[in-house]
This record gives structure tokens, C-alpha cells and sequence, in this order.
């Protein structure tokens, strides 16, 4: 997508009503957004909209100056990402409901995609605050980033105890980037746009409210390999990130707590339900089979020394694939894939995880791969 196009994907955005489906549409029937911006009523019911969204468009349109609301996202220094763009989160878009554009100030890297949301309830108990600290401290020095709603108690916990380890930690805000919520924490959110990074799906301006907050618990699990709860009751918002995650098919790890202690109910019935219980940062990092990354990350660049190699690290994922699917899609006999991926387990390239299935075991960057046409 040109650059250019870039304000007429932010002027949609701030009109109420227009996600993910409706971008969708608006994209298939017109050949930019630009155009679509331009349209009129009766091409913008040929494009499928309905009424009520074709009302709000006219409404709101000529009471946004494009050029205005990118100066804004010029002075805070924000960027936008559609998810057409690179800089957009990969596993964001697997999921169903995944937001047309994201705001983001500080920085996306690609080490983020080994990343987990840690959430629990903002009334945080010694026990709770002490997990936390731990669990997020040892996830940190792994080389996992630590994604969170910045909220009180154990989401401000969890971004602390990560920035304070030197890791990463990623804030999913349900106003816009302008707005800080809760106000004191505006100083851990300057420090996480250093260390990583503010998101939202709200345009500057936005206030918090009620309605947001679930919304933007999809994104902080959506983005994820998976969720850990801390503490939480049986209504809590956290528990709504878990069952999202869930439905967006993530891991769901809970922390034991007291029968007794009512922060500790939403946990045990997570793990009563088959959430991972865990006692240590290594039972999520088994359980992701992340248990290498920091090795990985800080080892020497390794690169593929053959165009074998190099064909099976473009066709080998973070998903699993047996032998035989390695196989077929490269198109090569199973002898030689055999040999070397034996060669590439050695190397720290791939990794066996049962069956004779295999995984990317570190992420290769593109500019490194031996060209394989």
C-alpha cells in the first residue's frame, strides 16, 4: 500500500462503526481508499454498506481534517500500521477481529513476536505482586517480551518487573496514545516507548471507556503466544483475556493460589478447566517450547550453508510439520531432508519436537537466506 494512502486508512478509522469487515469491503470495491473517501452515498451502498455505516461516513467525514490528525500523530510520534504493512504484529492478524490499523509509539521489533501477555487483577496481594515480580523477571532475562493493559496491580507489576530485568514490554492502551490511563502511570509509559512500546487501536483523542477495555484484551492475547493470569475472580477482565485467548487459540497458563482467597478463584477454575499451572517461568517456556530463545537470540547469526538448508528454513514455521509435509513441499527425497535437518538441529537452525515433526528453532532473517529460486 502507498504511504500516501496512509491518512484516508486513518480518516476511516476514527468514524464509529468501521472495522475489519467494512475496511474489507471498502478495499474490494474501490481501488484505494482514497477513492473510497471520495465516494459518494449510493457507491458506497454498492460497495455493501449498510445504512447506518453510510450515514456515519457522511456525517463524520467532512468534520475530519486528514492533514490535521497526521500532524497529531506527527507530535506524539506515532506510527500507524495497517495490516498490510510489515510493521504490523504477524500473530495479530491470525485472529478473527483483529483491528484494521494499530497506533504505536516506540518501537516493534522482531524479537516482540516472542511474546507473552501477563494480566491479573489491579487489587494485586503480596502473594500476587511476588509472583508476578518473579515470574516476569525470569521471562525477561529469556528474552521474552512482556505484553500488558498498563492498568494498576498486576499489569503495571508485570511492565516494571520486565523494563527493570532490561527486557521489552508492550502496553495495549484502550484510548488513544495521546491519553495515558491511569495518569500515574505516565512514567512507566514513557519508559516502555524506550523499551517497546505503546499500542492501540484508538486514533489520538479517544477517552477510556467501559466498552474499550474488553476490546482491547483480544489484541494484548491476540498478539501473543499466550496468556498468563496472575490472580484474578471469576468477572475479571483478565478472565476475559484468557477466554479470548482461547477462542484465538493461544496458551492459557494460570498461577495457583488459596481456596480461600477470592483473587485466586478465576486461576484455579482456569486450571481446573485445563489452563497450564504454573510454578515456574520454565513451564511456559517448555510449554511454548521457547525454552532456547535467549540463547538463540544473543548466540552469533548461524546461516544456511547449502540451498537445502536454505529451502527447508523458508518452508519450516513456529508450527510444527512432520517429516513427510517438509518433504513434499520442498519437493526433495527424504534422505537428503533427513540428513539435513540433523545437521540443522546441530546448528541451533531447527528443532525436533516429537514425532519427527520440526520448527524453526531461531527466526532467520531474510537478508541472511541463501537465495532459492
Amino acid at each position: 500500500m502507498a504511504r500516501e494512502d496512509l491518512k484516508y486508512w486513518v480518516g476511516f478509522n476514527i468514524i464509529s462503526g468501521i472495522g475489519r469487515v467494512r475496511f474489507g469491503q471498502l478495499e474490494s470495491y474501490f481501488s484505494s481508499l482514497e477513492k473510497a473517501w471520495q465516494a459518494g452515498p449510493a457507491d458506497l451502498k454498492n460497495a455493501g454498506l449498510d445504512s447506518g455505516t453510510i450515514k456515519a461516513i457522511t456525517t463524520w467525514r467532512p468534520k475530519i481534517s486528514l492533514e490535521e490528525e497526521m500532524a497529531k500523530l506527527a507530535r506524539y510520534g506515532i506510527t500507524v500500521f495497517t495490516y498490510h504493512d510489515e510493521g504490523y504484529p504477524a500473530r495479530l492478524k491470525e485472529i478473527y477481529d483483529y483491528p484494521p490499523i494499530i497506533y504505536v509509539r516506540g518501537s516493534l521489533l522482531p524479537q516482540d513476536e516472542w511474546c507473552v501477555a501477563v494480566v491479573g487483577t489491579r487489587r494485586a496481594s503480596i502473594y500476587g505482586r511476588q509472583v508476578t515480580e518473579e515470574l516476569v523477571t525470569d521471562l525477561a532475562r529469556n528474552k521474552i517480551t512482556i505484553v500488558s493493559g498498563l492498568a494498576k496491580g498486576i499489569d503495571s507489576i508485570a511492565h516494571q518487573s520486565a523494563l527493570a530485568a532490561g527486557g521489552r514490554s508492550i502496553a495495549i492502551f484502550a484510548c488513544g496514545l495521546d491519553t495515558v490511563y491511569p495518569a500515574e502511570n505516565a512514567d512507566l509509559a514513557r519508559r516502555m516507548i524506550g523499551q517497546g512500546a505503546l499500542i492501540s487501536e484508538y486514533h489520538p483523542g479517544t477517552k477510556p471507556r467501559a466498552d474499550n477495555f474488553p476490546r482491547r484484551n483480544r489484541i494484548m492475547s491476540g498478539m501473543s503466544l499466550g496468556v498468563l493470569v496472575i490472580e484474578a475472580s471469576e468477572t475479571s477482565g483478565a478472565m476475559i483475556t484468557a477466554h479470548l485467548a482461547l477462542e484465538q487459540n493461544r496458551e492459557v497458563f494460570a498461577i495457583p493460589g488459596s481456596i480461600l482467597s477470592p483473587l485466586s478463584q478465576g486461576t484455579n477454575l482456569l486450571i481446573q478447566e485445563g489452563a497450564k499451572l504454573v510454578r515456574s517461568y520454565t513451564d511456559i517456556l517448555e510449554e511454548l517450547n521457547l525454552t532456547a530463545v535467549a540463547r538463540q537470540l544473543e548466540m552469533k547469526e548461524v546461516l544456511p550453508e547449502t540451498e537445502t538448508e536454505a529451502l527447508l528454513l523458508k518452508k519450516l514455521t513456529a508450527e510444527p510439520a512432520h517429516i513427510d509435509e517438509v518433504c513434499r513441499a520442498c519437493g526433495l527425497p527424504i534422505a537428503s531432508v533427513s540428513s539435513t535437518l540433523a545437521m540443522m538441529e546441530l546448528k541451533g537452525l531447527v528443532k525436533q519436537v516429537g514425532a519427527m515433526n520440526y520448527v524453526l528453532a531461531r527466526e532467520m532473517r531474510p537478508e541472511y537466506r541463501v537465495k532459492v529460486d
